[in-house]
């Protein structure tokens, strides 16, 4: 028999397989897949799918690791346990990913050939800190099944001193690859000024070849499931300080008159071919930038938003709304951290309706960034007082089908609840786990859907134990997680039933082989419950339905 009628006979015996193992009578035909889900009426407080996070920053230590943690007695141990702590916050908000800061400043949370290791991990620029943080971060995340987002600020290159390097480069690591390229560097604002720290200059070929390439190496060398930017690309203006690129202007113009358009087209080579250059690797990976909130003001550009506060197409530019526009991008979390009210700068009930607008008709997915490090700081002014702030936000949102999720910032402030304020959002919008939102135009194959081959009830709750058909095999996706749904009672689950997350109570990352287990340490002794499972591939698109399964 020919290779390709081997394989062809292989799959069809785990179909069949697949078939008869559903057969008994507590494993009936499914039936959730009898009506259409986009006609089902679904509770807006429990989207099936949402993407929530938390940034966790790295840059002078503010959420991980900590400072302490560097002179601990077991320096590794203690920020291995700091991060776990970190992702059992995240579990217990029933978020499902992570943005984690892991090149703050030129440098590295892992061995890179191209860059130093962060002083961020030691104290001490350039050290080795023992391990592989970068390694240990992905593993432990996708463990509890959370998406993994690499955060990576392109041409920071060291914070101000006395605790940073300021504007001194012999500060810096030795061998840093700035001390070797000094004309790659500008001190802004001035050195000798307050706040000089030193930049990579975008204008500067050399310098964005080389900075693409130093974060791609850790998107090829590890199972990361995003790339992530913030904000800071061209410095944000200090007083009247001007920034120091007027000869790399006049070397690399590249034929542009106006160094406003030059410095504009400069980042937007940086974030066009940076996308380009993550989909040539590994074309599943996402690609993602959070910017200033405030694009332009229509006051100076018919296109813009209803504001009058700073705009980062002028003053750091950035030209966020065209990279939306080209589908650069495949989300944008643009951070909207001002409240809902008479705020004529920056009013989040402007500003979240003009960026839904903005990714209308893309294949950008739309997630807000929220200041949960604004909420209960008097700093901040009496709006930020109310502990329904940020849930005011979240419920706004659910007016515009566009946003897709929130990121809050930062994971130090979610952990503070000050006022209470996560508690109150989290009941009211967070209260069952969600699916990342798919992304359709990323590379996928589909799955079979896995077969639940036995429920039982434990001391602990009840065990689930399935099957997945085909796995990887052939034409099929591998699936990468599961999504665990639980109705009360012995019923049939009608068509709508997976419409929303109301009967999800979890989702489990896959483990290697075949049989797959999972225990609900919620269900309730002597209670009836049906089960329901599906595969999700790892962008999150999810196969049918399995054949139900009721614990009696």
């Amino acid at each position: 028999m020919k290779a390709p009628r081997l394989r062809a006979a292989g799959l069809a015996v785990a179909l069949l397989g697949a078939l008869v193992a559903a057969t008994p009578a507590t494993a009936a035909a499914d039936p959730t897949a009898a009506a259409d889900p986009t006609t089902c009426a679904t509770d807006p407080a429990t989207p099936k799918r949402q993407f929530r996070a938390m940034w966790i920053s790295s840059v002078v230590n503010i959420d991980w690791p900590t400072k302490a943690s560097q002179t601990a007695p077991d320096r590794i141990a203690a920020q291995q346990a700091e991060y776990r702590g970190w992702l059992d916050l995240a579990e217990r908000l029933n978020h499902n990913a992570v943005v984690v800061q892991v090149r703050p400043t030129a440098d590295a949370f892992w061995p890179s050939p191209y860059e130093p290791w962060s002083e961020y991990l030691t104290g001490t620029r350039g050290q080795d800190p023992g391990w592989n943080p970068l390694a240990f971060l992905v593993a432990e995340s996708h463990k509890r099944n959370l998406e993994f987002h690499a955060w990576f600020n392109p041409y920071r290159v060291s914070m101000p001193a006395p605790g940073g390097a300021g504007a001194d480069l012999t500060q810096l690591a030795p061998g840093h690859p700035a001390r070797q390229h000094p004309g790659w560097t500008f001190a802004y604002p001035p050195a000798g000024v307050a706040g000089s720290r030193l930049y990579y200059d975008p204008g500067v070929p050399e310098v964005r070849a080389f900075v693409q390439t130093a974060m791609l190496d850790a998107v090829k060398r590890y199972n990361i499931d995003g790339v992530h930017f913030d904000d800071y690309f061209y410095p944000y203006p200090s007083g009247t300080h001007q920034v120091p690129d007027d000869a790399t202007f006049a070397q690399h113009n590249r034929g542009f008159t106006d160094k406003a358009d030059w410095r504009r087209d400069n980042i937007d080579l940086l974030v066009r071919e940076m996308g380009e250059k993550i989909k040539a690797v590994k074309p599943w990976v996402k690609f993602g930038v959070s910017p200033f909130g405030i694009w332009r003001n229509k006051s100076v550009d018919p296109l813009g938003s209803d504001t009058t506060g700073s705009q980062s197409y002028d003053i750091i530019s950035a030209d966020t709304r065209k990279w939306v526009k080209e589908e650069w991008i495949d989300y944008v979390v643009p951070q909207l951290y001002w409240y809902i009210g008479q705020y004529p700068a920056a009013d989040y009930a402007r500003l979240a309706p003009w960026w839904a607008e903005t990714v209308r008709g893309t294949r950008v997915q739309l997630y807000i960034g929220q200041a949960d490090y604004k909420s209960g700081d008097p700093a901040y002014g009496a709006d930020w007082m109310d502990p329904n702030e940020l849930s005011d936000h979240l419920t706004l949102n659910r007016s515009y089908p566009e946003v897709l999720g929130n990121v809050h910032f930062s994971a130090v402030q979610v952990r503070a609840n000050r006022l209470g304020a996560t508690d109150v959002y989290a009941a009211a919008h967070y209260s069952k786990p969600a699916l990342v939102p798919a992304m359709p135009h990323l590379p996928a194959k589909p799955l079979l859907f896995p077969v639940l081959t036995q429920v039982t009830r434990t001391a602990d709750g009840a065990r689930l134990s399935w099957r997945q058909p085909a796995d990887g095999v052939g034409p099929f996706g591998a699936a990468t997680a599961y999504a665990i749904y639980r109705l009360d009672g012995a019923g049939r689950p009608d068509g709508c039933a997976l419409a929303d997350a109301r009967h999800l109570v979890g989702t489990v990352r896959a483990t290697p082989g075949g049989a797959q287990s999972w225990v609900d340490t919620t269900a309730e002794p002597g209670r009836a419950y049906t089960y329901v499972v599906t595969a999700l591939d790892r962008l999150h698109n999810e196969s049918p339905a399995g054949p139900p399964r009721v614990l009696r």
